[in-house]
């Protein structure tokens, strides 16, 4: 067990930029560390962390079992309300037997079929979202093609009106914000606006549709019984925030994470426009373990638990490094190469446990379209200045991908 000072630095900008070296150390030097400026413990092997996603000693969650006193932490500040009822009944912050209602709920209006049926919406707004790059000869990959695309399919699902789309990007970037280590009172301020507003919004529209259900999800979640039980309104809610951010976040960043590794990495580039059919699904995989989009998983231990021989109490926060554990030389031949036709790929970007990512086959559809697209309509796309990052950590993207064609 390590508690001497490492190289975590999430605040810093060259940190950000490429934090891979930094989680060598960590794995190099232990299996746990502990991180006073966020008060964590940092867990690096890809073993540890994919053990933990499983273990019911530890959770998401801890307030059905404890109150905030009994479990030694702080209660957060009456003002951020409106954010902690959005987020806390999302199943994402939920644990059994709550969690286990609400995924089976959700599950019976998420459906592979559900899913399935979005493919040729998909495949057609990608390619779309490229034709009008090429058309403009380039441009900012993310804001033309990354963001818009999952938002759109999410909206799609949700059943929300074309015309009122574009306030969900700034709810959601405002909403996850908090999930950042530290947040400031600036943040948590503006994630309560979009909170209350976003909340408001799908009130009136989870309305609408009791009185004219559609084919839409959120008909679907209204629908959906099991043994008598339904969601709440403010479950639905909360269900449908936590889709379009868990459903659009990852996707984005995933998607200029991955093309800006493509460009570092000409050789991998050239091999996959020559053989795409071939390429695609294994490249997307890869992509997403290469750079990982969401870096770091918190869980709180809600039973004492023991890693190499040190035990970490009751109450205290694990930091899961979605990212290191994605470069573990123990499980990825030559982690730190981009190889797109990798077959052994257990990566966890999208989780594991009970909180699997329940868009997970979704979000490969969307990747897999724009890729596509981008390949076959783009195929000379080349990067056209050197992006601009954003200063998250944990939910680390590009704010800029400026692309040429």
């Amino acid at each position: 067990m390590n508690k001497a000072p490492h190289p975590f630095t999430p605040a810093a900008a060259d940190f950000v930029a490429n934090p891979y070296p930094a989680y060598a150390h960590l794995r190099a030097t232990g299996r746990a560390h502990y991180n006073p400026p966020t008060d964590q413990w940092l867990i690096p092997h890809h073993a540890d962390v994919s053990a933990l996603l499983r273990d019911r000693r530890v959770g998401r969650a801890y307030r059905h079992r404890f109150t905030h006193e009994e479990f030694g932490r702080t209660p957060p500040p009456p003002e951020q309300e409106p954010f902690h009822t959005l987020n806390d009944k999302g199943m994402l912050d939920l644990e059994p037997p709550t969690h286990t209602r609400i995924r089976r709920l959700v599950a019976k209006a998420f459906t592979p079929r559900t899913v399935e049926g979005l493919r040729t919406y998909v495949s057609e707004l990608a390619d779309a979202l490229v034709r009008d790059l090429v058309a403009d000869g380039g441009g900012d990959l993310a804001a033309r093609v990354a963001e818009p695309l999952p938002v759109a399919v999410i909206a799609q699902m949700l059943g929300i009106p074309e015309s009122d789309r574009p306030l969900l990007r700034p709810w959601s970037a405002a909403i996850c914000g908090m999930y950042e280590l530290n947040p400031t009172e600036e943040t948590a301020a503006r994630a309560v606006r979009a909170s209350v507003e976003f909340t408001s919004y799908l009130k009136d529209l989870i309305a609408h549709r009791r009185e004219k259900p559609g084919d839409d999800l959120i008909s679907g979640l209204i629908a959906a019984y099991e043994d008598g039980q339904s969601l709440s309104e403010q479950e639905m809610i909360s269900t449908c925030v936590l889709l379009l951010n868990a459903g659009h976040e990852a996707t984005v960043n995933a998607t200029v994470n991955g093309w800006y590794a493509l460009f570092r990495n000409p050789a991998q580039l050239a091999a996959l426009r020559a053989d795409p059919a071939r390429l695609i699904p294994t490249a997307v995989e890869e992509l997403m373990r290469y750079d990982t989009p969401l870096q770091l998983f918190e869980r709180w231990v809600l039973d004492d638990i023991e890693i190499d021989g040190v035990t970490i109490p009751r109450g205290a926060e694990l930091a899961l490094l979605f990212g290191s554990a994605n470069h573990d030389p123990a499980v990825f031949t030559r982690p730190a190469e981009l190889d797109i036709a990798r077959r052994d790929n257990p990566h966890i970007s999208f989780s594991a446990g009970i909180h699997y990512c329940i868009g997970a086959p979704l979000a490969r559809i969307e990747l897999a379209a724009s890729m596509g697209a981008l390949l076959r309509r783009a195929p000379g796309m080349r990067l056209a200045a050197e992006p601009r990052r954003k200063p998250n950590f944990v939910i680390r993207g590009l704010a800029e991908l400026r692309v040429e064609v």
